[in-house]
C-alpha cells in the first residue's frame, strides 16, 4: 500500500489564539476513552439508599485497563471510592438486580451462580446457596415461602422455613435420558420394573403354548412362585404409585437443547423454548493470521443471511405430571422465527409471551394460562415493512393487580406506552405525541410507570414519571442532553448518567419530585468526572444542529462544525461523516456514540473543512417512517438524504460538490462505497470503514427484516449491495478494514477489492488491519485509521488537493 502523506501531519499546527494545553493531534486523539473517559456503568443503589455502586475507571486510566468497582456516598459532594475485588464481592448480592416478593420487603437474586435474599428494610443479606451448579433466575412464590430459581436446565423450589429442595422438572437432552421416557434408569431408580428375580415370568404375563402350559404347572406345585409373584405384584403398584407423584419427565428429540426456562410463581406449570440446529445451515470462518502458536486459526462465525436457520419451539407443561403442549406462539402463516417468554404474573395463574413471524413482519403478544396451556393472543403488531423500533420486545409487562398488561408500540408512529386488559379487550395508548418511549419500569407501589423518553426534543432524554392509568407525565431530569437515571429504593433520588454534546457521561446525584407535586428542580450534583484536565480545558465545538431540506420535503437533522467555531479559515473543502449501524441516533444534545469522530470532526474544521453529521433516514429517535424509509432500499432514501447534504454544503457555503468528502465506519462505510458508486457527481472522495460490500453476506436478523431474503428478493439485494455498483467509482476511494472481523467479515472487503480489480479502476487503496475486529481497539491502528483518512482529504478535497479547481 502506498503512503499518501508523511506522518509530520499527525502534529496539528496551533491555529489562533485558542491553542490549549491539551495535544490536538490525531495520534492523542485516538487514544480514545484515556482522555474523554470511561463511562460510569451497572449503576446500582443499595437498599438503605445511603450508597450508589457503579462500574468505572478514574480519568487518564490506560486504554487496556477493564471496568472496576466504585462506589460513592448518596451526597453532594462526596468522592468516588475504589473497592477491592473482595469488597465488590461481599456487597454484590445487596447491589445485584432480582424479583421482589409480592410484598416489595425483600429480593431474591443470583450472583455468581448462587441465591441470595435481601431483606430490603434492614439491608439484610441471606445467602441460600452454595454449590457448584449454577442457580440462576429466581424469584418468590405469590405467599414468599418459597423461592423458584433453575439449575442444570431443570427448575426447583426451596422451602424458606426449612430448606427443603424439591425438583420441580424433569427435562433431558434425547442423548441423556438412558431409554425411552418412563424407563426405569431414566426415573432416578424407582425400582424393580420388569421380571422376578432369578428369572421366570411375572404373573399374569405367562407364554402361550408349551412354555405356558409349563409356567402353569410351576406356579400350581409350588408356593414360593406364589408369593414370589405376590410380592411382585405389590411392589408394581407401589412403583406406579410413586411414578404418579413424580415429575413427568421432558425428553427433547435428538439435537434439540433447552434455550429458555420459566416456572410459575405458583409452581403450577412451566413455559420454556428450544431450538434445534439448521441441519445443512453453512458457517462463515474468519481466518486470525496474528496468533500465539504463529499458525493461522479459524474463527467460527455466523450463516448468511436468508441461510437455513434454527428451528425453535415454545413448550408447556403442567407440574408435575402434565404433558407438554407445544404452542404456536404467533397467528401466521409464516414459520415461527423467534418465541419469547417476557413474564409471568404475580399470582403466577398466567404467562406473557412473544412470537415474530419468520418474515419480521408480525409480533404478537400473548397470554399462556398456567392452569391448561391455553393460549391467547392479546395485541398483533403489524409492519408492512418490519416490526421493530426501540423498546419493541422487552418493554411489556402485568400490573393493576395482574388485570392489565403494558407494551409498547409503533401504531401511532412513534414507539409509545400502550395498555390492554389481560384478555386483550380494552387497548388503548397511554402516551401520544411525535416521541420515542426507550424503556418502562413500574414503581414499587405498581401506581407509576418510569420511563426515559424523548419528549422535550429529539435530540434529548428524560425521566419521566406517569400515573399507571396514564394522564400527565412528570419530567424528573433537568438539563439538556441525555439522562440515564436510576431511582433510589425510596423512589426520591436519582442516580443520573448525564452527558451533553461536550462532556462524555458522568454520574449525578439529584433529587426526584414526589407523584403528583409541584417542584422547583435544583442542579444536580456530580459525582464523577471522568475526563482528564488537559482534555477538558480544550475549547471542542459544540456543533450547532441544522436541518437540511430533503429532496422529498423532509427536513434532516445534522451536526455541524464550522471552521470559525473553533478559530480557523474555511479552506474550501468539507466533509460528511456518516454514523454506523443504520438504526443509531447520533445528532442530538447529547455525547455522540462516536467519540474519536466527534474529536476528528473538531481536528477537520480546525484544518478549514466544514462537517456535517447527518442522522439520515432509518437513524433512530424520530419514528417509524423515518426507520423503514429503507425498506427494501439500502443506498437509496439515505443516501439522499446524504445528497441532499452536498447540496446544503454548496448552496450555503459554496463548496464545490468535487470538494466534498465522506467518511463513515460500519453502515456509514457502506453508505460511502454507494455514494462514491453512484452519486458520483456530488462528491469527490470518500473513506469507507468496516463497510458492508454485498448484504447477501451478512448476518439474518438484521439484513432479512430490511431487505427480506435474497432467494426472494433480488432486487432488493441487488440495487442495496455496492459491489454490483463498483463499476460507477470515478474518484479516489480509500478502504480500510480489520482481518478479524466477526460482524462485517474481511471477506466483504476482499470479494470489493478483487471486483474493482477486474473492473480495471484506479484511484482506491486498501488498508487491512491484522488484528482488529470490528470494533478497533489499539490506539495504534486508530491512528492509522484516521491518519491515512485525513491524508486522503488533505490529498484530494484540501486547499492544495487535486480536486481544486484552478
Amino acid at each position: 500500500m502506498r503512503r499518501l502523506f508523511p506522518a509530520l501531519l499527525l502534529l496539528a499546527a496551533p491555529f489562533t489564539a485558542r491553542a490549549q494545553r491539551f495535544d490536538f493531534s490525531i495520534a492523542n486523539m485516538m487514544r480514545g476513552p484515556e482522555l474523554y473517559g470511561r463511562e460510569p456503568a451497572a449503576v446500582r443503589w443499595t437498599p438503605d439508599g445511603q450508597w450508589i455502586y457503579f462500574q468505572w475507571l478514574p480519568a487518564g486510566s490506560d486504554w487496556r485497563e477493564m471496568l472496576k468497582p466504585f462506589r460513592v456516598r448518596a451526597q453532594a459532594g462526596a468522592k468516588p471510592e475504589r473497592l477491592t475485588d473482595a469488597q465488590a464481592d461481599s456487597v454484590a448480592p445487596l447491589i445485584a438486580d432480582g424479583a421482589l416478593s409480592n410484598d416489595r420487603a425483600r429480593r431474591i437474586v443470583s450472583v455468581r451462580g448462587d441465591l441470595y435474599i435481601i431483606d430490603l428494610r434492614k439491608s439484610a443479606v441471606r445467602r441460600l446457596t452454595e454449590t457448584l451448579a449454577m442457580e440462576t433466575n429466581p424469584r418468590f412464590s405469590p405467599d414468599g415461602a418459597r423461592a423458584l430459581f433453575i439449575r442444570d436446565g431443570n427448575a426447583f423450589s426451596v422451602e424458606l422455613g426449612t430448606g427443603l429442595v424439591r425438583q420441580l422438572t424433569d427435562i433431558r437432552a434425547a442423548d441423556a435420558t438412558g431409554g425411552a421416557p418412563g424407563a426405569a434408569g431414566g426415573l432416578g431408580g424407582l425400582g424393580v420394573v420388569g421380571g422376578v428375580r432369578g428369572g421366570g415370568a411375572i404373573a399374569g404375563r405367562g407364554a402361550s403354548g408349551q412354555r405356558g402350559a409349563l409356567e402353569r404347572d410351576q406356579r400350581e406345585l409350588f408356593a414360593a412362585l406364589r408369593d414370589r409373584a405376590a410380592v411382585d405384584s405389590v411392589r408394581r403398584a407401589e412403583t406406579t404409585a410413586r411414578e404418579s407423584l413424580a415429575t413427568k419427565p421432558v425428553v427433547l428429540a435428538a439435537g434439540e437443547r433447552l434455550a429458555q426456562l420459566s416456572v410459575s410463581p405458583a409452581a403450577n406449570a412451566i413455559l420454556f423454548t428450544t431450538t434445534t440446529a439448521a441441519a445443512d445451515a453453512r458457517n462463515g470462518i474468519v481466518p486470525n493470521y496474528v496468533t500465539s502458536a504463529g499458525y493461522t486459526e479459524d474463527i467460527p462465525n455466523r450463516t448468511k443471511v436468508g441461510d437455513a436457520q434454527p428451528r425453535t419451539r415454545l413448550g408447556f407443561q403442567s407440574l408435575p405430571r402434565g404433558d407438554v403442549k407445544w404452542l404456536r406462539s404467533i397467528d401466521s402463516d409464516s414459520l415461527i422465527s423467534n418465541s419469547q417468554l417476557i413474564a409471568w404474573n404475580d399470582a403466577g395463574t398466567a404467562a406473557l409471551v412473544s412470537g415474530s413471524s419468520s418474515n419480521f413482519k408480525t409480533r404478537q403478544l400473548s397470554t399462556v394460562d398456567a392452569a391448561s396451556g391455553a393460549l391467547k393472543a392479546i395485541a398483533v403488531m403489524k409492519d408492512s415493512a418490519w416490526v421493530g423500533g426501540p423498546c419493541s420486545f422487552g418493554c411489556a409487562g402485568f400490573y393493576d393487580n395482574d388485570r392489565r398488561v403494558y407494551f409498547v408500540n409503533e401504531a401511532t408512529g412513534f414507539a409509545q406506552l400502550w395498555s390492554t386488559t389481560a384478555d386483550g379487550s380494552d387497548q388503548r395508548a397511554l402516551t401520544s405525541g411525535s416521541f420515542e418511549i426507550y424503556d418502562v419500569t413500574l414503581s414499587t407501589d405498581r401506581r407509576n410507570f418510569y420511563f426515559h423518553s424523548s419528549e422535550v426534543s429529539a435530540f434529548d432524554r428524560d425521566l419521566y414519571r406517569m400515573p399507571v392509568t396514564g394522564g400527565e407525565r412528570q419530567k424528573l431530569t433537568v438539563g439538556p442532553g441525555g439522562h440515564q437515571a436510576v431511582l433510589s429504593p425510596d423512589e426520591k433520588r436519582l442516580a443520573d448518567v448525564h452527558s451533553t454534546t461536550t462532556r462524555s457521561p458522568d454520574l449525578f446525584l439529584a433529587n426526584a419530585c414526589p407523584p403528583g407535586a409541584t417542584c422547583k428542580m435544583s442542579p444536580a450534583s456530580q459525582l464523577t468526572v471522568s475526563q482528564t484536565a488537559d482534555w477538558l480545558a480544550f475549547k471542542w465545538i459544540d456543533p450547532a444542529i441544522v436541518h437540511i431540506p430533503a429532496s422529498d420535503g423532509v427536513q434532516v437533522p445534522a451536526h455541524i462544525y464550522r471552521p470559525q467555531d473553533i478559530g480557523a479559515q474555511p479552506n474550501g473543502g468539507a466533509v460528511i461523516f456518516v454514523h454506523g449501524a443504520g438504526y443509531l441516533h447520533n445528532v442530538g444534545n447529547f455525547w455522540s456514540q462516536y467519540p474519536r469522530e466527534f474529536m476528528f470532526n473538531n481536528y477537520l474544521a480546525s484544518k478549514g473543512y466544514v462537517v456535517l453529521d447527518i442522522d439520515y433516514r432509518a437513524s433512530a429517535g424520530y419514528g417509524r417512517d423515518w426507520r423503514t424509509a429503507i425498506y427494501r432500499f439500502m443506498g437509496g432514501r439515505d443516501l439522499q438524504d446524504q445528497v441532499d447534504g452536498s447540496k446544503y454544503l454548496t448552496k450555503n457555503f459554496g463548496i464545490d460538490p468535487e470538494r466534498i468528502g465522506m467518511y463513515g465506519g460500519s453502515y456509514g462505510g457502506f453508505m460511502t462505497l454507494m455514494a462514491l458508486f453512484t452519486e458520483q457527481k456530488f462528491f469527490g472522495t470518500g473513506a469507507a470503514l468496516r463497510s458492508v460490500t454485498d448484504w447477501a453476506h451478512y448476518n439474518h436478523g438484521y439484513t432479512g427484516s430490511i431487505l427480506n431474503l435474497p432467494q426472494n428478493d433480488t432486487l432488493a439485494y441487488r440495487r442495496s449491495s455496492p459491489i454490483f455498483h463498483a463499476e460507477g467509482l470515478e474518484d479516489p476511494l480509500l478502504m480500510l478494514h480489520g482481518m478479524v472481523d466477526v460482524n462485517v467479515n474481511f471477506q466483504d472487503i476482499v470479494r470489493l477489492t478483487e471486483r474493482l480489480i477486474e473492473l480495471g479502476k484506479t484511484g482506491w487503496d486498501l488498508a487491512v488491519y491484522p488484528v482488529e475486529d470490528h470494533g478497533f481497539v489499539r490506539p495504534t491502528s486508530w491512528t492509522d485509521e484516521y491518519r491515512r483518512i485525513f491524508e486522503l482529504f488533505e490529498r484530494t478535497i484540501g486547499p492544495n488537493g487535486t480536486k481544486v479547481r484552478r
